[in-house]
């Protein structure tokens, strides 16, 4: 869950904004492979380029889950590579359901850009992203002077 700083402090990855993270990716994950198990399961034949699609949507999720949790600087660009192509994803799947719906006779996670799932499929790896970003900058950030009052007293 951490990450070394400058001063070789663990920076941890995993707090405020990254727990939030953890949990949305960690329910992303439940739900995409529960339900692209069950349509492949049971009625694969019907949307088979949907139903992979969402298998790797679920991975993706996994993957991203189980980095932010892990932690460390290798994790951290991972999971930063990963939420650039899953936002790829996204946006091509998105787009590839608004321009031709016949090829998806019934929807993806990334459907309409994650319209059935609030369009959290758009703005997690956006927010991952940001905050993947935000976590390195602070881990790289130089160490607070000796005496300095003001840093004592940030959270972090």
């Amino acid at each position: 869950m951490t990450t070394e700083g400058a001063d070789g402090a663990p920076v941890r990855l995993v707090r405020g904004p990254g727990l939030l993270l953890v949990w949305l990716y960690g329910v992303m994950s439940v739900g995409a492979v529960s339900r692209s198990a069950y349509q492949i399961a049971t009625e694969f034949d019907r949307a088979p380029l949907a139903y992979a699609l969402s298998s790797v949507a679920a991975v993706v999720y996994a993957f991203i889950t189980y980095t932010l949790v892990r932690g460390g600087e290798t994790a951290r660009k991972a999971a930063l590579i990963c939420c650039a192509a899953e936002l790829v994803g996204v946006l091509t799947v998105g787009t590839w359901t608004l321009a031709d719906p016949s090829a998806f006779p019934d929807a993806t996670v990334w459907s309409d850009y994650g319209m059935g799932y609030l369009f959290i499929p758009v703005l997690l790896p956006v927010t991952g992203i940001l905050w993947l970003r935000t976590s390195r900058r602070q881990a790289t950030a130089p160490p607070p002077a000796p005496g300095d009052r003001a840093a004592e007293h940030r959270p972090g």
